[in-house]
């Protein structure tokens, strides 16, 4: 991962944990992909995924996270929930944090297995 990668991770971070969730996990790799962060939300478990884009515009979201790209994420999160039985009787649900130039933007919920 490069610089503006772990810089922008590191933001996502903090961003969360100043609106009260905890970190459990970074950086999670299966075969099936990478999940940028893991949180805790009270009782609802978060996998995030965190875009850090100085030249592209928050519009352009939907390019980088195409169809393709969710699913590699949810079938990650399943891994993830298999090798961490202790929180399957969680809700899950699926974030993207938008790190721009200037802002940085939470989507909660952005996409669910379902789509």
């Amino acid at each position: 991962m490069n610089s503006a990668g772990r810089e922008g991770e590191e933001k996502a971070a903090a961003v969360l944990e100043k609106s009260g969730m905890s970190i459990i996990a970074r950086n999670v790799r299966f075969k099936t992909g990478e999940i940028d962060l893991v949180a805790l939300d009270r009782d609802m478990m978060v996998f995030v995924e965190v875009k850090s884009w100085t030249v592209y515009g928050f519009e352009d979201l939907r390019f980088a996270l195409d169809k393709k790209k969710r699913r590699r994420i949810i079938e990650t999160a399943k891994f993830f929930l298999a090798a961490h039985r202790e929180y399957n009787c969680m809700a899950i649900r699926f974030d993207v944090v938008f790190i721009g130039p200037e802002t940085v933007t939470h989507l909660i919920s952005a996409f669910m297995e379902q789509e």
